[in-house]
């Protein structure tokens, strides 16, 4: 396997970008996995002659979903990445202001 210098900025930037892949399929696992348990327990307790598909069964997909489209966002289109640009001047202001 190839070592790479982890002083380099293109790798430290790669690494980032890793992290925050690895951090949204944890999240879309978690998603995933908690809302098919949701339906299962939603569908073994219905009554006689009630329908599945009644909003009261899907508050936590959707809510949750929303939260996890703006993660997507984040991580997979670069021009929602403010945050990042607001934290790097953040820490060059601060540099800046400590020399």
């Amino acid at each position: 396997m190839e070592k790479f210098d982890e002083n380099d900025i293109n790798y430290q930037q790669v690494k980032r970008q890793v992290e925050r892949l690895r951090g949204f399929y944890g999240h879309l696992f978690s998603y995933v996995a908690v809302n098919l348990l949701f339906a299962y327990f939603n569908y073994i307790n219905l009554k006689p002659n009630e329908s599945y598909f009644q909003v009261k069964n899907f508050f936590t997909a959707i809510f949750w979903g929303i939260g996890l489209l703006a993660h997507a966002l984040f991580v997979f289109l670069p021009r929602f990445d403010f945050a990042k640009r607001w934290e790097e001047k953040k820490i060059k202001e601060l540099m800046d202001k400590n020399k």
